[in-house]
């Protein structure tokens, strides 16, 4: 080899050879102890190395590069080679020991003499004992992969990820040591690179027994993890470069090595990084805790072995969001819901506090409010509770789509449940749809009634049936004489079949009720006779003339509602988490609405008849409609019977009779019909009470040869158009990040997964598809080689939550104490009247059991068995003394 004179900058173009013929530069740089010796000073430059010959070393793929007449600059051939990571190894005379010229630390330590050969799994090291008795084991790894003293690195993430490399071969991870500064200038002068257990136990003295702090806080017992290692790395920089030179290398340690099956269980693999924060806060807005994260993350990755951290990481990320939540979260929601009026299209939003204290809260985004505007003419809410940890009422407003299925118009909490927070919750609910409903739905709550009352003045208010009817039998028991027989199931079935019929008058209702009444001997019944005089709120004959009052005749979609967003939230959550946990439950719904409106789209129901007006109808109607509306046609045509009565001024009338699937005559039913216009009427009011016409005009309509249902009998709110096709978008979807760095994220990740699926059953083609990766990520990790510091834990709980620091520090709201509402509270069970009616009522008198025979009815003294017992013992005992007194008169005559 030749050397030459020379200052300037290193080059990375090299030759690439075996790394096994590095030792001939080894062996034939011998003479530039001198140059090296300038190293050991506080402060090295690059033009204190003299020319000669260097190995420069890539790492990642374990091959030795040479390079002659470095300092020159001039270049080989090969000069389109740049490797990653670069190594310039600089050895003195004195320093050559081995081929590496690494320094045993074994050998430097008098007296240690090789006692063991320990093998874990793939690792083996050599086990050292010292004259003190002290153990050291070195790792047994090939020269290639350890830090040579005298080691350049273009970069100080080179050092660290060079040593990285080592480590993990070696058995064990690293750790940052502290910086060391000069004195006067501050500059860096030396970095260290430790193995993670470099630290020493802290102390902890005890003070005299007699202590109050002995009495208040019990010290807690915990495992000693670090031994005072002392395997290291030590470097200085290169003045006026970015380079770093090795001066001093640790190679043995104190403690045993990691077998590379358990390195998952160190502390630097333990570190989480985004994708598993992210995952485990995804899981906790479905209701997942971090234990079941952790088990389906590592299903999802194959093993424990392929997830960073452990079940103890993800719990303390979910202690951290809660901490990190504590003190900002009542802020941070009113924020985050601000945020979204300026960012969302038509988002409402408005809260109150008193004395910084938050009270009340509504939304409702601009969705919410189309499908108000679409399916708000009948309307159900009803609070909720156990879905935040203050206690906070939560009230969803509820409707019926063109699917029949639920939709959320809106949702607020509450801290009480006044009539004056239900007044103002709807009067806010008012200004953010502008209309009121035709109908709403309640159950049987004060507060709630006094409010619409007050606030819906145009609508009519409901209450629910199921409340009502259920509570039937405990009344009846609860009112009624224990020592009288009366049949609750036929009272229950009778007035049941009374109450749910929906299409007879009222008059009739009133008159069948008072027959029920006398029949079973309830005229003086107090709850029977409260519930009649309000029979107008309940009652379905009393709101037949009422558009949709069929639609929701009590609370259950409520109830449904109410149990989806149970699914996702839970008591243990802040506000923010609920807001959360909302937003993927409403997503969910909206996917349903979504799925069902494709299925209309790309689907149809066969057809039962061949009438015409049934291919129109499945032109018009969804196909959950369309199943309705079709059942309707097809009874048209074996269920009915229709007969002429006359022409009155032009309207034909006409006496449809009804009958069931036995064929027995139900009822017969009135319907008008106009040739001209094709209008029809019915006394079954179907159309009015639910929105489509029913059998006994499709009969009709048959009979006339109408072949489709006339403008006026097609209810906006059941045709397929009755929402705009964008309300499906993404844009309007919560759980999507529509961010420009989520959809790179995503759409990267879809395409590894991809490649990866193609090459499944190819182990070459994946071999070389890893390699290219791996080359890609050298690459980004050398533009980008420190963890940024978006990647922290406090950063990323930030990003989740949508809160920078800057607005965190300003908050001046805070949550309410412990609401207190009319649900069942956690500390008591209450027993409510029904339960305690059929407790009552179930409960005889008390029955004595007899100890003779075991029968109930009687005691031991009347028992039949008892009596023969003791007739038998009186007559042995008579037999018995007649014997002995014989016995002693023959005695005496003796």
């Amino acid at each position: 080899m030749s050397t030459n004179e020379g200052s300037s900058a290193i080059d990375h173009s090299n030759s690439i050879v075996p790394y096994a013929s590095s030792e001939k530069f080894t062996n034939s740089v011998c003479n530039l102890g001198e140059s090296v010796q300038e190293f050991i000073g506080d402060e090295i430059s690059i033009n204190d190395i003299d020319s000669g010959a260097c190995v420069i070393v890539d790492v990642r793929s374990s091959i030795a590069l040479s390079h002659t007449n470095l300092l020159d600059g001039n270049e080989t051939n090969d000069s389109n080679i740049e490797p990653n990571i670069t190594e310039v190894q600089v050895l003195p005379e004195s320093n050559i020991q081995s081929s590496s010229g690494a320094t045993s630390h074994c050998d430097a330590t008098p007296g240690a003499r090789l006692i063991d050969v320990e093998e874990r799994g793939h690792i083996t090291s050599h086990v050292y004992a010292t004259s003190s008795g002290t153990m050291l084991w070195m790792p047994e790894i090939s020269d290639s992969s350890k830090p040579i003293k005298g080691t350049i690195y273009n970069t100080w993430s080179d050092a660290v990820k060079a040593y990285d490399l080592y480590a993990e071969k070696a058995g064990f991870t690293t750790r940052i040591g502290t910086i060391k500064l000069h004195p006067k200038t501050k500059v860096i002068t030396h970095r260290y690179i430790l193995c993670h257990r470099a630290s020493t136990q802290s102390s902890r003295k005890l003070r005299s027994c007699t202590s109050p702090s002995i009495l208040s806080k019990r010290i807690r017992q915990s495992k000693i993890k670090v031994t005072n290692c002392e395997a290291c790395v030590r470097l200085k920089p290169i003045t006026g470069t970015t380079k770093y030179i090795v001066y001093e290398f640790v190679e043995a340690h104190n403690h045993c090595l990691i077998d590379r099956d358990n390195i998952d269980f160190s502390r630097k693999r333990r570190k989480m990084g985004f994708d598993e924060y992210q995952f485990v806060h995804k899981m906790a807005l479905n209701k997942i805790g971090a234990t079941k994260a952790y088990k389906l993350r590592c299903a999802i990755k194959g093993g424990v072995h392929n997830v960073k951290g452990t079940s103890t990481e993800f719990k303390n990320f979910a202690r951290d969001v809660r901490v990190f939540l504590n003190n900002v979260d009542a802020q941070l929601v009113v924020d985050t819901l601000s945020s979204r009026m300026s960012t969302m299209d038509n988002f409402f939003f408005y809260h109150e506090a008193v004395d910084s204290e938050l009270r009340f809260l509504f939304w409702a985004d601009g969705i919410s409010k189309m499908n108000y505007e679409a399916f708000g003419d009948v309307l159900a809410f009803d609070a909720t509770y156990k879905t935040n940890q203050y206690g906070m009422i939560f009230v969803p407003f509820t409707g019926v789509d063109h699917h029949k299925r639920c939709v959320t118009f809106g949702a607020a909490l509450l801290c009480d449940e006044k009539t004056e927070s239900y007044v103002l919750l709807l009067k806010t609910f008012l200004r953010a749809h502008k209309k009121q409903p035709l109908l709403v739905l309640t159950d049987q709550d004060s507060a709630m009634k006094s409010a619409i009352k007050s606030v819906f003045t145009e609508s009519v208010h409901r209450l629910c049936m199921w409340h009502i009817m259920d509570k039937l039998p405990a009344k009846i028991l609860a009112e009624t004489d224990e020592t009288e027989t009366l049949d609750t199931t036929s009272i229950r079935a009778s007035i049941h079949k009374l109450v749910w019929n929906l299409i007879i008058p009222p008059s009739t209702f009133e008159e069948k009720w008072q027959e029920l009444i006398d029949t079973y001997n309830l005229r003086n019944h107090t709850w029977l006779k409260t519930m009649y005089a309000i029979r107008g709120e309940w009652v379905p004959s009393y709101f037949q003339d009422l558009p949709m009052c069929c639609l929701m005749k009590t609370t259950s979609r409520c109830e449904s509602s109410n149990a989806m967003f149970k699914v996702n939230t839970s008591a243990s959550n802040t506000l923010v988490q609920f807001l959360l946990c909302f937003d993927t439950a409403i997503d969910w719904q909206r996917y349903h609405q979504r799925e069902v409106e494709f299925a209309s789209e790309t689907t149809y129901y066969r057809f039962k008849t061949d009438l015409p007006i049934e291919r129109h109808a499945a032109l018009l109607y969804t196909n959950n409609v369309f199943s309705e509306v079709q059942h309707e046609i097809d009874r048209s045509q074996n269920r009915v019977l229709p007969s002429f009565d006359g022409d009155a001024d032009g309207i034909l009338q006409y006496t449809v009779a009804h009958y069931d699937k036995k064929r027995n005559h139900v009822a017969d039913y009135k319907v008008k019909f106009n040739p001209e216009d094709k209008s029809a009427s019915c006394s079954c009011l179907c159309f009015t009470r639910i929105g489509y016409l029913c059998r006994h005009i499709f009969v009709v309509y048959s009979f006339n040869q109408v072949d489709k249902i006339p403008d006026r009998y097609i209810c906006k709110r059941w045709k397929r158009d009755a929402l705009p096709k964008h309300v499906y978008s993404l844009e309007h979807r919560y759980s999507a990040d529509n961010s420009e760095e989520s959809k790179l994220r995503n759409e990267i990740i879809d395409v590894v997964t991809q490649c990866v699926d193609r090459l499944r059953s190819n182990p070459e083609r994946l071999t070389m598809l890893r390699d290219d990766l791996l080359i890609i990520k050298d690459r980004v990790f050398s533009d980008v080689p420190e963890e940024p510091a978006c990647n922290n834990k406090d950063a990323v709980i930030s990003y989740l939550f949508g809160r920078t620091h800057s607005e965190s520090d300003g908050h001046t709201l805070v949550a309410p104490e412990a609401v207190k509402h009319k649900g069942r509270h956690s500390d008591a069970r209450i027993v409510g009247a029904r339960e305690q009616a059929i407790e009552k009522h179930n409960k005889g008198k008390r029955m004595t059991r007899c100890h003779s025979c075991g029968k109930t009815g009687h005691n031991s003294r009347g028992c039949a068995k008892h009596t023969v017992a003791a007739s038998v013992a009186a007559t042995t005992t008579a037999n018995v003394a007649s014997v002995a007194a014989a016995t002693t008169a023959n005695a005496v005559d003796n």
